[in-house]
């Protein structure tokens, strides 16, 4: 199994809009971060896990020319505003894109893309076929899937990870349950969202990210939804145990033991 980190960034990306920070204003590659998401290949299959606003530029920087599907976090735009540009798909596949999102994600996707679900839509827009994501292990081109349902915010806002064969990809999570963590535990790669070095309502910092990559003990683990507030990747990396890394945009490897 082949992963490759198509974007690495906050809300927001790095650079930042208007910041002249030192982050912000850096020349090192792993410090510009497009919106957080990942492709996932295995076998004849291509997974796409969140679909921001970055898509179309992350999918032509990275020569994706065909996907199965594409795998909803959550409903907030930096993971769903991409969508529209499902569109080159349709036309190259000649089919609609399954999309992976629980219930109340996909009303916020029949809303925001309401043009694509009219029952006499526009010629040439999106299509997309919604599949429920419940709280259960699911197939995508025969590559199991098991979902991890983590807390975002609060009792009313969550998230899902989601665990392939040995590796396992949790973003914008800022607690899991002791349920959740043994659906990760043996997970030879893990990826964990780290905002910040500060503490954050709805997201780890770099501190209880690394607690919890500690916890679940990977033989490899990335940091991955990284504002400018963590710092350079050069100062952070040299605050990290060895096993842990910074991800950043373009960054892929490989999973032994996954095809």
């Amino acid at each position: 199994m082949k992963v490759t980190f198509l974007g690495t960034g906050t809300s927001q990306g790095v650079p930042v809009i208007g910041c002249h920070c030192r982050v912000c204003s850096s020349t090192d590659h792993r410090d510009q971060r497009l919106r957080s998401s990942i492709l996932v290949e295995w076998n004849d299959c291509r997974i796409v896990v969140d679909c921001g606003p970055d898509f179309r530029q992350q999918m032509l920087v990275n020569k994706v020319d065909s996907i199965d599907a594409i795998l909803v976090t959550h409903g907030h735009k930096d993971h769903l505003g991409g969508l529209d540009d499902v569109r080159a798909y349709n036309y190259i596949l000649k089919r609609p894109i399954d999309v992976y999102a629980e219930k109340k994600v996909q009303a916020i996707i029949r809303m925001e893309y309401s043009y694509a679900f009219e029952k006499e839509p526009y010629p040439g827009v999106p299509e997309i076929l919604l599949h429920d994501l419940v709280n259960e292990p699911f197939l995508v081109s025969g590559l199991p899937v098991i979902p991890i349902r983590a807390v975002h915010f609060n009792k009313r806002h969550f998230v899902f990870g989601f665990r392939f064969n040995d590796f396992t990809y949790i973003t914008d999570a800022v607690s899991i349950s002791s349920a959740e963590k043994e659906k990760i535990k043996g997970s030879k790669v893990i990826v964990l969202n780290a905002l910040r070095k500060e503490k954050h309502y709805s997201h780890f910092n770099l501190e209880e990210a690394l607690v919890l990559m500690k916890e679940l003990q990977p033989e490899q683990g990335y940091l991955t939804h990284i504002s400018h507030q963590m710092g350079t990747c050069r100062e952070v990396s040299g605050l990290l145990p060895g096993n842990v890394k910074l991800a950043y945009d373009g960054l892929s490897f490989t999973v032994e033991g996954s095809s």
